[in-house]
C-alpha cells in the first residue's frame, strides 16, 4: 500500500489554494500576482481520507505539541506543573495512511537503534485564525483520527543534549502515521476517552483523553498565538506515558474510544 495518498497540482490549482483554505486565507507565495504562472514541475499534495465520504482532507502543516501528558512528561524529564506547553512540525510527507481497522507495512527508519512509538489523537481543523479564543476553539475542527508520532529517540535526545534542533529525531518518512478522519458533526468532540497503545499484544501506553494538561481547545488556542492557523492543519495532541521502542517484526495497535483501530507492522 502506498505510504500516503497523493495528488497532484498544476498551475491553476496553486493559484486556486488560498481560496480553498477560506476568506482571509494567504495564497502561496508561487501564486500571490501570478495566476497565469505554471509550475516547472508538479508538486504532490497530501490527503487523509474522510471516513464515510468520497471527499479527502488537504493536510496543509502537521503540528505536534510535545509532554502533554503529566506522567509522560516526567518520563522525559520534564516538570508538567511548570512547563508551558510547546510545538513543532512534522513536514506533510511524513503521512503514512492506515485504513481503518487494518494493518499495514511500517519500514524501520534509517539512522536509528531506537525507535519509539507515541499514539496521539489527531485534530484535523476545517478553518483557523489567530489569537483564538479557547471557547471558540473547537468551532474550526472539521474532525478527529488516531495518529502515531513516530520517533527515533536515539536521535532526538543526542540533539537535545547538543542543544540543536531535534527535528531529525521527529520529522522523516512516514514518521506520522494516521487512521482516517472522522467528522466531529457526526462523533462530536473529546473531553475524555481511553487512548492505548499495545506492541505484539502486549499494552504499554494506557491512560485517558483526560489526562492531557492542555486541552484539544487550549492548544489550538496557544497554537494560534504563535502561528495564524488555517484549514487543512492538523494537531497532534500528544501522547501518554510509557513510550518505548520497537524493532522489525512488531505489530503496534492504538486504540481511541469511539475511533477505529490503527495498526502497523515495523519490517
Amino acid at each position: 500500500m502506498a505510504s500516503s495518498r497523493r495528488t497532484f497540482v498544476t498551475g491553476s490549482a496553486v493559484a486556486a489554494a488560498g481560496l480553498a483554505a477560506g476568506p482571509g486565507a494567504v495564497a502561496p507565495a508561487a501564486a500571490q500576482g501570478a495566476a497565469a504562472a505554471r509550475p516547472v514541475f508538479p508538486v504532490a499534495v497530501t490527503t487523509i481520507p474522510i471516513a464515510g465520504s468520497a471527499e479527502v482532507f488537504p493536510v496543509r502543516r502537521i503540528y505536534c505539541i510535545g509532554r502533554n501528558y503529566a506522567a509522560h512528561a516526567r518520563e522525559m524529564g520534564s516538570d508538567p506543573n511548570r512547563e508551558p506547553p510547546f510545538f513543532f512540525q512534522k513536514p506533510t510527507d511524513a503521512i503514512q495512511l492506515v485504513p481503518a481497522n487494518g494493518l499495514v507495512d511500517h519500514p524501520y527508519p534509517t539512522l536509528t537503534r531506537n525507535y519509539h512509538y507515541e499514539v496521539e489523537l489527531v485534530a484535523a481543523l476545517k478553518s483557523g485564525g489567530r489569537d483564538i479564543p479557547m471557547d471558540k476553539a473547537l468551532d474550526h475542527v472539521f474532525g478527529y483520527a488516531v495518529g502515531l508520532d513516530m520517533t527515533r529517540r536515539d536521535l532526538q535526545r543526542a540533539m537535545g543534549d547538543e542543544k540543536k534542533p531535534w527535528e531529525i529525531g521527529k520529522s522523516f518518512d512516514r514518521s506520522a502515521p494516521i487512521g482516517p478522519i472522522h467528522q466531529a458533526s457526526e462523533i462530536g468532540h473529546f473531553a475524555d476517552g481511553a487512548i492505548s497503545l499495545s506492541v505484539n499484544g502486549q499494552v504499554k501506553q494506557n491512560a485517558t483523553l483526560k489526562h492531557m494538561i492542555w486541552s484539544v481547545a487550549e492548544q489550538i488556542s496557544r497554537l494560534s498565538a504563535a502561528n495564524e492557523l488555517f484549514a487543512g492543519d492538523i494537531i497532534y495532541s500528544g501522547t501518554p506515558e510509557n513510550v518505548g521502542p520497537v524493532v522489525k517484526g512488531d505489530v503496534i495497535l492504538c486504540k481511541i474510544e469511539r475511533l477505529p483501530d490503527l495498526s502497523i507492522r515495523i519490517v
